[in-house]
């Protein structure tokens, strides 16, 4: 009942986290009433769903199932999903056929999921996210998130997509220049793509909301997870970094270090 008010007060999305409820049969009912709720308002939908390494939460193939019974193709996402890291192979492959049918959105949250999973690893101990490279090479659309800011789940954070990238790029095993170049699509375009915004984009006739890093190259501005110049949102300045100057002081002279290569041997991603 709070939920139908909540949503009749007036809400762009519905939630729910299954895995944290008492049995498999509630978690399940918890899906199928957050989906039918949203589907009935017209709604998207995030769920936060299978953060854990236990391989028996399976909760996204019910959120895969519903969102193809519904129509609801474009409007769902699961978010977290790291219990797919723990799944054997012949049912992750179907998982993510399924996944792709359902045309649903996947969110990693490489800052909180690398930090919490695995605790109950002795050796070797799991990263803990999901299958991020197979979803991907599905064609499915997956983007990064941040998850928790500063709180007991992961306190350390400072609300930085491009940090969340750049840790991703390590733990993902994602270093390669088409990865790299995917990484900032899901911290991009995929999320838009994700929310449904119109006029997205560095095209004509688009909202313009901009970021513009402190970096040369997209590998530049991953690797030193670089400051932003500015940030525009609908054409007007919203934020502003001046970036620092760091100075090495060695054989009795100071000289500039900026921690970028020649202009000549920038390598470009896109």
């Amino acid at each position: 009942e709070l939920m139908k008010r909540a949503v009749d007060m007036g809400v762009d999305v519905v939630g729910a986290i299954p895995h944290f409820e008492l049995t498999r049969e509630y978690g399940e009912r918890s899906v199928k009433f957050a989906m039918a709720l949203a589907a009935d308002k017209g709604l998207r939908v995030d769920i936060h769903c299978d953060e854990t390494d236990d391989e028996h939460s399976r909760f996204v193939e019910v959120m895969a199932a519903e969102t193809i019974r519904l129509g609801m193709g474009g409007r769902v996402t699961a978010s977290h999903t790291t219990a797919m890291h723990s799944y054997n192979n012949a049912y992750a492959y179907r998982l993510i056929n399924n996944l792709k049918r359902a045309q649903m959105h996947m969110v990693t949250n490489p800052l909180d999921n690398s930090t919490l999973q695995g605790r109950f690893d002795s050796y070797p101990i799991r990263r803990g996210h999901t299958r991020v490279k197979e979803l991907l090479a599905a064609g499915i659309n997956v983007c990064i998130g941040h998850d928790s800011v500063m709180d007991p789940w992961y306190p350390l954070g400072y609300g930085d997509p491009l940090q969340a990238a750049f840790v991703l790029a390590h733990y993902g095993q994602m270093s390669g220049h088409g990865e790299l170049r995917t990484l900032i699509d899901m911290i991009t375009r995929n999320p838009a793509g994700a929310l449904g915004l119109e006029a997205y984009g560095l095209e004509p006739g688009c909202r313009a909301d901009l970021v513009a890093f402190a970096a040369p190259t997209e590998m530049d501005a991953i690797r030193l997870v670089a400051p932003r110049r500015l940030v525009l949102r609908a054409g007007r300045v919203v934020a502003r970094t001046e970036p620092g100057q760091t100075t090495v002081v060695w054989d009795g002279r100071e000289e500039p270090v900026d921690f970028l290569k020649p202009a000549k041997d920038h390598v470009r991603l896109s």
